[in-house]
């Protein structure tokens, strides 16, 4: 009797699912159309994401502001043979009046073999590469021309051995620029166990700054962005780039905001700020690079302003006291749209482009809603009534519920866990659709660490379904955070969608999973009914008429497999040979990791069951796209 109960309970786990029946109706008219701009990125400097990150400066401190009781962080003393030096902070020296701080380097003992000077750890380590050409900079200055030129070089932790190394021309007693080139021998290591460090021959004093050394970038950008980092968001067919992204464009106050015009020009001009994710940002990551990387991608800014309100319960009246802040929004404005005869137009085109670039949609501050001074709703409007005056054509985004105007466009923010994202994939089914669009600004299932889980990716496949189904009011979404460097004290939030060290990156399983959703997208939403299935069985279906394609996205976020009934009505021809693309694991809690950063990946196949009525079984814990042939 135990063993027929036994066998039984077993049946009973194996008929757990029900079959599911997905019925599309091709020829119907389509319910609507999908949002050529519904899946993009959301970035801000938080998890070293642009510093130790996408930036591709390898100098860490590199304008000496990280300063504490221990002295300059990330430099440290260095001497062959009997050679001796010390060095400190100079608050009052340096090239700009921007940069106003230097590394002092006393130099009391050396000479052309026994050298001095100073080493920089980078962000955990520098990465080298063989056959590889790396370009440095730096700002100096010396008491006496006789201390001669800077010798630079890339030293392996390991070995203490150089691995390039080049010669600075000789120093000055004024303030100059100088430039090196360091190339890397064949047999070089990959590594990234490797500092940078600079020296001189001789005996004296010696300033510097802005210490810069830049590996080869995305598309041969100057001060441009480490390229495994810019592939991997190239590969999930974003659509555009909110900018700057989140607590970075407002600060923890006024002063420590994204102040755009701080973050534009030569670098020795920017003073650099602290991020409200306390670590300073060095601003090599300005406004016009944040342009230019979307010009990169290929896809195009959404632009957030700063509108009076910072993190630390500051907020700024509307009225006279905003007005400034509104005008340097309109001057941010025509510094992007402008063309080279307007005032800040003509200051991108000196900065080296003069073509404007393309902008739809601004964003009025970030987060609102915290703002419980009731602020918000006077200052949006401000900003409104302004940039609709000038720029009637752009759609401007709400950062919190009004109750006195409707915006074009309500940004909401969803951080949840899985379950809660399955409980939630409907909510914008019978919404309002005389309301303003959503832009779904900031949004993740928060499982896994560093990087999320095939858990979280089953969450963020299951909201994506409801995502695409509403894609005629849902206009925009991103995912956030999007990068985090993995090394210890590199993170600030769990649960990223990249990561990386110094050397490598990698994607999460949520990573593919959007990659999947973006890359498979149709031009609109067809009739479609889901009967039977079980509770965590989620589905879109979208169609480019175009290409005669239909997709559909299937999860299953059982243990058990699903099995699908697919009718398609109107379909034509069905080509026989279908495109199946499958991402699942063994459990939720498997996940891809630095040192595993393949385990959970797409895996692409063929099916040749498919036809105007078709069954398919879907594995257990699997986010898959189906793509049909349905001319």
């Amino acid at each position: 009797m135990l063993l027929a109960a036994s066998s039984l309970a077993m049946q009973a786990v194996a008929q757990a699912l029900p079959p599911a029946t997905l019925t599309i109706a091709l020829d119907k008219p389509a319910l609507h159309a999908v949002s050529p701009t519904l899946y993009g990125l959301m970035t801000e400097e938080i998890n070293y994401s642009f510093d130790g990150g996408l930036y591709a400066e390898m100098v860490r401190n590199r304008t000496m502001q990280d300063h504490d009781w221990a002295g300059l962080a990330r430099w440290d003393v260095v001497h062959s043979g009997d050679a001796a030096a010390t060095f400190a902070l100079d608050r009052n020296e340096g090239p700009s009046a921007a940069l106003q701080r230097s590394l002092a380097l006393t130099v009391t003992k050396a000479d052309a073999t026994n050298q001095a000077g100073v080493r920089n750890e980078g962000f955990w380590g520098m990465a080298v590469r063989p056959s590889t050409t790396y370009k440095g900079s730096f700002y100096a200055k010396a008491d006496s021309s006789a201390v001669g030129p800077v010798n630079v070089a890339l030293v392996s932790n390991n070995s203490g051995k150089p691995l390039a190394t080049a010669s600075s021309q000789p120093l000055t007693t004024e303030w100059k620029r100088y430039e090196v080139s360091l190339t890397t021998g064949a047999k070089v290591e990959t590594s990234a166990e490797n500092h940078l460090q600079l020296t001189v021959g001789h005996t004296g004093k010696v300033w510097m700054t802005l210490v810069s050394l830049f590996p080869p970038t995305y598309k041969g950008r100057e001060n441009g962005n480490r390229p495994d980092l810019m592939e991997k968001m190239a590969a999930m067919h974003p659509t555009f780039l909110r900018e700057p992204g989140g607590n970075y464009l407002e600060g923890d106050t006024v002063e420590e905001r994204f102040n755009w015009k701080t973050t534009i020009g030569p670098l020795v001009d920017r003073p650099t700020h602290r991020s409200p994710w306390n670590y300073q940002s060095s601003d090599g990551m300005g406004l016009l690079e944040f342009l230019e990387w979307t010009e990169d991608l290929k896809i195009q800014p959404v632009l957030a302003v700063y509108a009076g309100y910072s993190l630390k319960r500051i907020h700024i009246e509307p009225g006279p006291a905003l007005q400034p802040f509104l005008d340097d929004a309109m001057d941010e404005l025509e510094f992007v749209t402008g063309n080279d005869s307007t005032k800040w137009g003509a200051v991108r085109a000196k900065l080296g482009h003069p073509a404007p670039f393309p902008l739809t949609y601004v964003e009025i501050g970030n987060e609102d809603w915290f703002d419980t001074s009731g602020s918000y709703e006077g200052r949006y409007a401000q900003f409104y009534k302004a940039i609709k005056a000038k720029y009637p054509q752009l759609q401007l985004i709400a950062t919190a519920p009004l109750t006195r105007m409707k915006p074009d466009v309500l940004d909401d923010h969803y951080y949840k866990r899985a379950d809660e994202f399955f409980d939630m994939v409907k909510k914008y089914d019978d919404a309002d659709r005389n309301g303003p669009k959503i832009f779904v600004g900031e949004w993740a299932t928060r499982e896994g660490s560093p990087t999320t889980n095939m858990g979280a990716a089953l969450g963020d496949a299951a909201w994506m379904t409801g995502m695409e189904r509403n894609s005629d009011l849902i206009v925009l979404s991103s995912y956030a955070p999007m990068l985090v460097n993995v090394n210890p004290g590199g993170m600030q939030w769990e649960s990223d969608l990249i990561g990386y060290d110094a050397l490598t990156s990698y994607g999460s399983p949520g990573y593919y999973a959007q990659a999947m959703f973006a890359g498979y997208l149709g031009t609109e939403v067809p009739a479609t009914s889901v009967t039977g299935g079980g509770t965590r069985f989620f589905t879109s279906v979208t169609r480019d008429r175009a290409k005669g394609m239909t997709y559909l996205k299937l999860v299953n976020a059982s243990n058990e497999p699903q099995a699908v009934q697919i009718n398609l009505s109107g379909a034509g021809t069905v080509v026989r040979e279908a495109t199946l693309v499958t991402l699942s694991g063994t459990n939720p809690a498997e996940t891809n990791t630095i040192t595993a950063p393949t385990r959970i990946v797409p895996v692409t196949s063929t099916i040749k069951t498919a036809a105007a009525s078709f069954t398919h079984t879907m594995p257990p814990y699997a986010v898959q796209v189906l793509a049909l042939s349905t001319k």
